[in-house]
């Protein structure tokens, strides 16, 4: 008898099915209103049937239906008669009791067939059994039990059911009326061939109205890290998640059995049974064939088959026929070949294979293609020849085959697959005799410059670190990259190979900082030593353009400008083209930061655009991620935001890692500044949660935290700057952190009106100076500065050292530049809040403050200098004021509850009842009693408040958790604590309230 595969669920929590648990609900609601339904549920093995069905039905049982349900057995070919109906019918029994007893008085004796326990009086001797009348029977019976509550009865494994089985199915579905009843019936639809006699009862319930098909597709990547999640109970680490579902193919039983196999990876011996059983079924020569499509590949073609296996044409044409009709093998989409239909079992395959006949099976696949080259596509057959030779256990073959298909994956930007070939070239090269390696040569462009390899000598062991180092750069692996390089210093002498040595120390400065190691100044300082005094070359001019860029982060100065200048020329003296165009990225920015906003920005343009003609993809992610700063210098967030989509449509074409999470964590620096705040905190999460370096990761949770401080969640913006703090080890902080950093602290001083605090933080921020690059993020800083001295303006400590905190705003805001116009408007709102902060602001000050922000977009700011235009009014008195006032004041408040800026909001209502304004647009119902004891907002989080309006529009908790970057199972904890703060039973509810109370947008709005 086979394992059900799908008796064991191990993950706590349910992941994905909610458009087909929304189905199935909808079909009992149907029922409820006693018009009788009927679901056939399929799926391949493992794929979670049975785990839909469980959740399903405790959801039902807990409102108020009644369920039972039975299971169908393989007893040989034709299963066990109506072994479902009656496991169903006994479950009834114990649920009903006396009930079911008095809905079959008198029928006692004829459902005693399904039902033994009801054989008290027997059949009357001499009558023969009446099937048609058996089933009328138990149709009637079901209905009455189902006469005043919804019952749902379920049949498990169908494909196994026997012939009457399959008929009194078949009977219910269509003759019981009237009745509350639900019917369900789930099968694998991996077991039914051809010829099997499920397919014309399913065909024949397709033409049925009252029945529904449901087919369950494999997870997708999200749901299998959901799934990793629940079982391990921690997020899974990304590449983790990533080969479990590879390896699963998103099958939820395969996902358990690698999540809790053994710590290697490899497949249990229960799994592996399970997985071997249909193939040691079949006859020997089709496991042949199986073997070698294993052996093979994920798939193999037909014309490699004919070469390899050694059967006539007809033999080998009823092997696969066997092996399709099997559910082992399926045709390949271009029809040319065959592949596994699941990637488990082939690996299952493969590892039962003993290790002299897969070398034996390895060697024949090696010979056949290079006997007949035009046997698999041609851009496959380096790959494949590689891995075939390894596995052949013929080294010498396969290190230059090896080397082949990593010259290959460079060609086409597969770095990360570049990196894995080489560090299996480097695990060959010892065990190759020398004379083997003698014709070898660098498989791509080494030491980060173009050679020709005709010039070159023979491939050394450093050469292929050398090749292993850029590849683990560009896949954004640090780690392999600092393990790479260490390795490669080891073994070369620096007297002897200074530029080499150079070369690597340059590779360790461009990740150590991303690793939270250090700064990459130290790594960069021993390159220059290194090359100190030789002639000019690549390497000398690569470390001079590094240091040009690493020194452009720190102060202003003409030096640097000047530094950036010599690397590009120096580059190109020596015709290092790449290596010019990285200093002329770094000489563009400067030149930007400088005052020359228009002409940096159409100088990086230009070398994007000879980037991409020329495909440099080494140079190409820095290019992006610089455009996107130097439009977040000159405060041009709408470009900003809209050439996002571009850079990361190209980043994700190359596979470049770690400049997507920069432009994610720009993005959502952007986004805030724009009053996208919602689309923010979404960006933030991606940010944060793609990013293992700490740079990118860090930004994106300071960004989080100004957010979470603006929109008055004091508790999350805190959180953030402890998480920021305690993971930057490096003694100096990055620039940009510090900025961040005494943004958001003064931000929640001036929430808790702390002016003390919030002093001390913009001291503190500022004290470094202001380096380059930094000027839109100080500008904030500035703002905010200014914004908390005339928030906190009254209080007794306000007024102590006001004169000098106001003259050190604007000491620090003399040395910003206004020349975009975003900073020009910034700028005149600085000033009118340090104004207000001395009572010298005027109403026609802050209209033009306003009138200058409005046509960039920026909605907070906006709304914050209409709240202050409002209280300049109100200060001079009159009624014309206070209409004024009220007329200032109406769009900032919408825009604070559009935002969510809680802060800000409530000024804004504290404003107008102080000057008791008469806003004509009516305020949003506030509620009196209930769970918030009177507070609108109920106590909720603005992620709760997220995710409140996806309930309110309809979302299931899987819905929720993309949307927002969240696994379901936070999905559904969020939505459980808002069903409590409201005070309400069910999502329905929720969504009423939240409408009625304007807790979330207006439909549409």
């Amino acid at each position: 008898m086979l394992v059900d595969v799908e008796s064991r669920s191990v993950s706590p929590v349910f992941v994905g099915r909610g458009r087909e648990l929304a189905e199935l609900s909808k079909g009992l609601g149907l029922a409820g209103r006693h018009e009788p339904q009927a679901f056939v549920i399929g799926g391949e093995a493992g794929v979670g049937k049975t785990r839909l069905l469980e959740e399903f039905l405790a959801g039902a049982r807990a409102a108020g239906a009644v369920t039972a349900v039975g299971g169908c057995v393989e007893l040989g070919a034709d299963g066990l008669p109506f072994a479902p109906f009656a496991a169903v019918l006994r479950a009834l029994h114990r649920h009903f009791g006396p009930e079911l007893t008095e809905a079959a008085a008198g029928r006692e004796g004829e459902l005693a067939g399904l039902l033994p326990e009801l054989a008290g009086a027997g059949r009357p001797a001499g009558d023969a059994p009446d099937r048609a009348r058996l089933f009328e029977l138990t149709a009637r019976l079901l209905e009455r039990l189902a006469a005043e509550r919804p019952l749902v009865v379920a049949v498990e494994d169908v494909h196994w059911a026997d012939r009457s089985t399959r008929e009194l199915l078949g009977y219910l579905v269509r003759s019981v009326r009237g009745a509350r009843l639900l019917l369900l019936a789930t099968y694998r639809s991996d077991d039914i061939h051809r010829r099997h006699p499920l397919r014309p009862f399913l065909a024949e319930l397709d033409r049925l109205r009252t029945v529904r098909r449901i087919e369950l597709a494999r997870f997708t990547q999200g749901e299998v890290s959901a799934q990793l999640a629940g079982i391990i109970g921690a997020p899974p680490r990304p590449g983790h998640a990533l080969s479990v579902f590879e390896r699963s193919e998103g099958n939820a039983f395969f996902v358990e059995e690698l999540a809790t196999g053994r710590p290697g990876g490899g497949l249990s011996q229960t799994l592996r049974d399970l997985l071997l059983v249909r193939v040691e079924a079949l006859p020997e020569e089709v496991q042949e064939v199986l073997r070698v499509a294993a052996e093979a590949g994920a798939s193999v073609e037909y014309a490699l088959l004919r070469a390899v296996v050694g059967l006539t044409e007809p033999e080998l044409l009823a092997a696969l026929r066997a092996a399709v009709g099997a559910h082992l093998l399926a045709p390949t989409d271009d029809g040319d070949g065959y592949r596994f239909r699941h990637a488990l079992v082939r690996e299952a395959v493969a590892d039962d294979l003993l290790p002299g006949e897969r070398a034996r099976l390895a060697r024949r696949l090696a010979e056949a293609l290079e006997r007949e080259r035009g046997l698999v596509p041609e851009d496959e057959l380096a790959a494949r020849l590689a891995s075939h030779w390894y596995h052949a256990g013929d080294r010498a073959k396969a290190l230059p085959a090896v080397l082949d298909a990593a010259a290959q994956a460079y060609q086409r930007y597969a770095y990360a697959e570049q990196l894995r070939l080489l560090e299996r070239a480097m695990e060959l090269w010892d065990a190759v005799p020398d004379e083997a390696r003698d014709g070898l040569r660098p498989v791509g462009p080494v030491w980060g410059y173009p050679t020709d390899p005709a010039d070159q000598g023979p491939l050394s062991y450093v050469d292929l670190l050398a090749e292993a180092t850029r590849s683990a750069v560009f896949s954004g692996q640090p780690d392999r990259t600092l393990a790479m390089s260490k390795r490669a210093l080891r073994l070369i002498d620096e007297r002897r190979e200074p530029l080499r040595a150079a070369w690597f120390w340059l590779q360790r400065a461009w990740v150590s900082e991303g690793l939270g190691r250090g700064d990459g100044w130290p790594e960069l300082v021993r390159a220059q030593e290194l090359v100190r005094g030789l002639p000019p070359s690549f390497v000398p001019a690569q470390v001079l353009a590094l240091t040009a860029s690493w020194q452009s982060v720190g102060r202003r100065s003409p030096e640097v400008i000047e530094l950036a200048e010599r690397a590009v020329a120096m580059a190109r003296l020596v015709g290092a083209e790449s290596t010019e165009r990285y200093a002329r990225i770094t000489l563009a920015c400067l030149r930007t930061d400088a005052g020359e906003g228009e002409d940096g920005l159409a100088e990086l343009f230009h070398l994007l655009d000879r980037i991409l003609e020329r495909r440099e993809i080494s140079l190409l992610g820095r290019c992006l991620v610089n455009v996107q700063s130097a439009l977040g210098i000159q405060g041009d967030f709408q470009r900003a935001a809209e050439f996002v989509d571009t850079a990361l449509r190209l980043v994700d074409r190359y596979g470049l890692r770690e400049p997507r999470r920069w432009l994610l964590s720009n993005h959502a620096h952007v986004l805030v500044q724009l009053g996208r705040w919602r689309e923010a905190a979404s960006t933030v999460v991606a940010a944060e949660h793609r990013s293992m370096n700490i740079s990118p990761r860090m930004f994106a949770t300071l960004t989080g935290g100004q957010l979470a401080a603006l929109r008055g969640d004091l508790a999350e913006a805190k959180a953030r700057v402890a998480l920021a703090r305690g993971e930057i080890t490096t003694p100096d902080l990055r620039p940009s952190f510090v900025l961040q950093l005494g943004t958001v602290e003064l931000e929640i001083a001036a929430v808790e009106g702390r002016i003390e605090a919030g002093r001390e933080a913009f001291r503190a921020a500022t004290a470094p100076g202001l380096p380059s690059f930094t000027s839109g993020l100080a500008w904030i800083l500035v703002l905010t500065a200014a914004r908390v001295e005339a928030e906190c303006r009254g209080l007794p400590a306000a007024d102590r050292d006001r004169a000098a905190a106001l003259a050190h705003v604007r000491t620090v805001m003399g040395g910003l530049a206004r020349t975009a116009p975003v900073w020009a408007a910034i700028g005149a709102y600085a000033d009118a809040q340090l104004r207000r902060a001395e009572g010298r602001d005027t109403p026609d000050q802050w209209a033009a403050v306003v009138g200058a922000l409005e046509p960039l977009g920026l909605l907070h700011h906006v709304a914050e200098a209409r709240y202050c235009w409002a209280e300049s009014l109100l200060a001079e008195g009159g009624t014309l004021g206070r209409e004024r006032a009220a007329e200032a004041l109406r769009p900032a408040l919408k825009t604070a509850r559009e935002l969510e800026a809680r802060p800000l909001e409530e000024r804004a209502r504290r404003l107008v009842a102080r000057g008791r304004l008469a806003l004509t647009e009516p305020e949003p119902e506030r509620t009196t009693a209930g769970a918030a004891g009177g507070d609108a907002s109920f106590g909720l989080t603005p992620r709760e408040r997220d995710v409140l309006a996806l309930v309110a529009a309809g979302r299931s908790n899987r819905q929720i958790a993309e949307e927002l970057f969240i696994s379901p199972k936070t999905a559904s904890v969020h939505v459980s604590h808002i069903l409590t703060k409201l005070g309400v039973s069910g999502r329905g509810e929720a969504a009423a309230l939240a409408h009625r109370l304007q807790l979330v947008p207006a439909p549409g709005a």
